[in-house]
Formats: structure tokens, sequence, C-alpha cells
């Protein structure tokens, strides 16, 4: 038996993440978190010919409008750290643009809701 026979190559699925990063780190929590809206940037009428495959599908599915950076990771199947170190690499690029996800809206004041039921009650019986 010779030392090859029994050696097999690594899983390309642990390899390749940190190849399609170029070893890059995750951006801060506070830049892009699951919920941050992401889409390109106005006024690139043509694309940079520099960017990776995933960086330019990345670019293809954020210019058709506002996705969240989750969606963006679902819609492509890569690994969540992956999608968000992509595109803060693209954010830097000025390629694309974030948008703070839409505030919650304040709860109904219980008393204005009583007084529109109330009314409608009149109105209607």
């Amino acid at each position: 038996m010779t030392g090859q026979e029994g050696w097999q190559p690594e899983a390309p699925e642990l390899v390749r993440p940190y190849v399609i990063t170029k070893g890059r780190g995750l951006p801060d929590d506070g830049d892009l978190s699951l919920i941050t809206l992401v889409t390109a940037a106005a006024g690139q009428p043509q694309r940079p010919s520099r960017l990776s495959p995933e960086e330019q599908s990345l670019l293809d599915l954020c210019s058709a409008g506002y996705l969240s950076v989750a969606e963006i990771a679902g819609h492509t199947r890569f690994p969540l750290g992956v999608v968000r170190i992509l595109l803060a690499s693209l954010m830097e690029g000025g390629h694309l643009m974030t948008r703070p996800p839409v505030a919650r809206a304040r709860l109904a004041d219980k008393e204005i809701l009583e007084e529109v039921l109330n009314g409608l009650r009149a109105k209607f019986g």
C-alpha cells in the first residue's frame, strides 16, 4: 500500500469560502446585519471587469432592487458570512448602496382605536 492510496483530497466546501472571500474577515454586525437592505448603486453604466464571478452574481441580484442581506444569502445559497464579506467589498468599491431597515411602526393608541370603533358602531349600528 502506497501513501497515496489512503489519501483523499480535502472537500472543496471547506476551502471554497476562504477562496471566494480572498481571506477577508467579517464586517461589523452594525454595517451589514441580516435585515440591512442592499441595492446596486445608481450611475454605474458599465460593470467593472475585475469582479469575481460571485461578486458579479451578487451585483446582478442587487440591481433588481432592494433586498435584505438574508434574502441575498438565500438566493445565492452562499454561507451568510461569505455574502456579508462580498457585500462589504462591493460597498467599499462603490458598487452597492445600503439602507437601514424600515423602523417598526408605533403601536396604535388604545383610546383612538376605541373612539373609531364607537364611531363605526354609531354610524352602522
